[in-house]
């Protein structure tokens, strides 16, 4: 199937030393131009705050770009709202309450139709979690169990947002972020891009390109994993 999906795509919304989404804010000024309001969904709530705070927030940054936020929860019919969105952005926190609220409102399948046919689509830390197949490689607690672990779909992959390198001189022997992915991969076969503090994905259509300072780590079962430079990439 032929889709008209456009995607960013992001590990993180602020990074070390910079105010929320500043690092990011040319390159959303670009891919939101002509879309003077974006859907935002604040369901993921990081660290507990409500969705009018987080909304707040959101607000204030996009001020800089000059594009007004809606909160989805400040519509009385959520699905509604998504599907007369020019353009969605579900920001980070908390997975797993994400996903459960998603469900609770009917929306995956709302989202993921109305991005793949062409509503611009933003997603950031969980928020770039549930643009992937499962919501199996997220870094979150469980603090809610979702009814599905199974998210938009619109990757054929996942993604592991934040991705940390092993520290050869610290002292911690507990697991690195690069075995709790081969143990997904012990009982899954989708691939999974560890996506780095200040890097995203911009996917048009079949196309992603990996942009940012860094590289991106590949981890796919039964092979070698696999730095990605920036540009296009490959996944499979």
């Amino acid at each position: 199937m032929i889709t008209m999906k456009r995607m960013i795509i992001a590990s993180t919304s602020t990074i070390y030393g910079s105010g929320y989404l500043d690092y990011i804010l040319p390159e959303l000024k670009s891919f939101f131009k002509g879309v003077d309001e974006v859907l935002f969904i604040p369901y993921a709530r990081p660290g507990g705050i409500s969705f009018d705070e987080y909304t707040k927030i959101v607000r204030t940054a996009f001020l800089k770009i000059d594009t007004r936020i809606k909160g989805i929860h400040e519509f009385n019919n959520p699905e509604l709202a998504v599907k007369n969105a020019k353009a969605i952005f579900t920001g980070g926190g908390n997975t797993f309450v994400l996903v459960n609220s998603l469900y609770q409102n009917n929306l995956i399948h709302v989202i993921k139709k109305v991005v793949e046919n062409g509503t611009l689509y933003l997603g950031t830390s969980a928020g770039s979690n549930i643009a992937g197949v499962n919501m199996k490689t997220t870094n979150d607690m469980p603090i809610v169990y979702p009814p599905s672990f199974e998210t938009l779909g619109l990757m054929s992959f996942n993604i592991n947002p934040h991705y940390l390198d092993p520290d050869p001189t610290s002292k911690h022997k507990g697991e690195t972020r690069e075995t709790r992915i081969k143990e997904f991969h012990t009982y899954n076969d989708i691939p999974v891009l560890g996506l780095r503090e200040g890097s995203w994905l911009e996917i048009n259509g079949d196309e992603i390109v990996l942009k940012g300072n860094l590289t991106a780590k590949l981890f796919r079962k039964d092979k070698n994993t696999k730095e990605v430079n920036t540009g296009i990439i490959n996944i499979n």
